[in-house]
This record gives C-alpha cells, structure tokens and sequence, in this order.
C-alpha cells in the first residue's frame, strides 16, 4: 500500500511541475512581450492560456532529425536523462507527508546538480558540431564554477541548522525569515543560480551571436523540448529552494507558492532587462567575487556555532 501511494504521489508530482513548467513558460513570453511593450501571446484560447499546450504538441509532432555523423545512441538519450534528473530532483521538496522524507535532501540536491553537467556535456559532444561541442563547454566550465559557490552557501547553512534536512529550514524560519538576517547571502545565491541554470546575462551555452544556439543547436522537435522542459522545470526548483531556504519554508501553505512564483518572475525580469556577460568576466565572479564571499560566510558560521556551543 504505502508503494502504491508513494508511486501515486511521484506521479501527481511530475504532473504538476509538467504543468507548471508549461505556464512558466506562458509567464515568460508574456513578461517578456511587456517588457519590450508588445502583447506576447493571446492568440489561442483565453488571452493566450492554451499557448503552452498548442507549444509541445507543434513540437512533439515535428519530423525528428538526426545528424548523419552523431553519435546516435548518446545524442538520443541525453535529453531524456537531462529531464529524468530534473524531475528526480523535486524528491526533495521538503513535504511533510512521508512521500520523500530525506534526511539528507541538501546532499541529495547536489548529487542531482552534479549529474546535470554530464547531459549537457554528452549532448554537445554526441552531436558532433563544433558550435554544439563549444556551447557544451562552455556551459560545463560554468555550471562546475558556480556549483562550488553553491555548495558552500549549503554547506554554511548545514552549519548553522545542524542537519542536512529541508525541513529544518521550516523551523528554524517560523519567526523570522533567513533573508533578513542573511540579505547579502541570498544575492550571490540567486546569482549562482542564474549561471547554474544557464539563464540569461549568464547564457553562454546559447550565445546566439557566435554559437547559434549552443549545445542543443543539433536538436530538433522532441529532444529539443525535453532539454526546453528540463532547464524550466530547473527554473522552478532553483525558485522553489529558494523560497525554502530563505522566504520560511512552510509548503502547505498558498503564501509560498506565491513566493515561488515570484522568484520565477525575477528569473525573467532579469533576462528582459541584463545584457549578457563577457565570458571572461563570468568566471571572474565565480572564482574571485563569489568564492572569498562564500567562504568567508562558511567560517563566521562556524565560529557562531563554536561561540554559541561555547557558551551552553
């Protein structure tokens, strides 16, 4: 019974992101249509609500190519492993149902980042291009750089909490939010998770002035869309972990999903107003600006933590 439940649960799950994911997407395109004073879209159905879905079935009912000289069963497969991980990963929402009670969500969140790079890196090698191949790089080298920036914000606040459990961040943020106390911290997250994400003014795996679209240029019509629906339901979790860690996470109530979703709208606002990046200049911030900074807040919550122990 309870494999049963736990399967009906992960289903519903997946249903839901899948949804979300689509009018993340709906979001995204009319932000964006307003930011640069036009509509967006709203045409098809209800000022445009049924845009998403008329989206994947032109996409999911296009002609597959395949590049002649790819290597096809990694070219094939990648996309679907990318969004496998992607989905994988909301294991770790912090419910408090015992669907997923992870002890050690935060290890487990990494473990699944981590994992990402390999897809992305595969798809750009199997395709055999050379704009493919150099947009796989790129994008490689900077999620591995921001990953550490990443893992040492988590690693503070696995200090500070004491545990590796997404839960705990409910209750130790029942009075007063992490933001407030940690507003510097949750910049250079929301930064990290920018790059990590591949989202614009850190899209160098998709420049289109010099790489066309990066690694997913060899893609078309079903792989192009898994690797489309795994960076977005990407999106949603990086909003949603943020909101965990820093805006209290109580998940049952409707007040965090409204947080979410306006983090997920930061996520756009930011590519409708930042140009992007010199490339140089990206791996600057992450191993000049953000490491130090992370690092420096790893040691003050270590010595809080020894001077708090101190004095019990």
């Amino acid at each position: 019974m309870d494999l049963i439940l736990s399967l009906v649960g992960s289903l519903l799950l997946i249903i839901c992101v899948m949804v979300s994911v689509a009018f993340l997407t709906l979001l995204e395109r009319k932000v964006l249509g307003y930011i640069q004073i036009r509509k967006g879209p709203n045409k098809v159905g209800l000022v445009g609500i049924l845009q998403p879905f008329c989206d994947a079935i032109k996409l999911f009912t296009k002609e597959q190519t395949y590049p002649l000289m790819a290597n096809y069963m990694s070219y094939y497969f990648s996309p679907i492993f990318s969004l496998f991980l992607a989905l994988l990963i909301w294991m770790c929402i912090p419910l408090m149902i015992s669907l997923y009670s992870f002890n050690l969500g935060l290890l487990f969140f990494l473990a699944c980042t981590s994992l990402g790079v390999y897809t992305v890196m595969i798809a750009g090698w199997s395709s055999n291009s050379n704009y493919a191949l150099l947009g796989g790089l790129r994008a490689v080298a900077q999620t591995i750089s921001y990953e550490v920036s990443l893992a040492l914000i988590l690693l503070s606040f696995v200090f500070l909490i004491g545990g590796y459990n997404l839960l705990d961040f409910y209750y130790y943020q029942y009075y007063l939010w992490f933001i407030v106390i940690f507003f510097p911290l949750s910049l250079v997250w929301f930064a990290s998770c920018l790059a990590e994400t591949n989202r614009t003014p850190f899209d160098f795996a998709e420049g289109e002035s010099e790489l066309v679209s990066g690694f997913n240029v060899e893609y078309s019509s079903g792989g192009f869309a898994l690797i489309f629906l795994a960076e977005y339901a990407s999106i949603l979790f990086m909003s949603m972990l943020f909101s965990v860690i820093f805006l209290g996470s109580d998940v049952f109530s409707l007040f965090f999903y409204m947080k979410l979703v306006f983090i997920s709208f930061l996520f756009i606002w930011v590519r409708g107003t930042l140009p992007r990046f010199r490339y140089d200049k990206l791996m600057y911030l992450a191993w000049k600006s953000f490491l130090p900074f992370s690092l420096n807040y790893l040691l003050f919550f270590i010595g809080l933590k020894i001077l708090i122990f101190s004095y019990l």
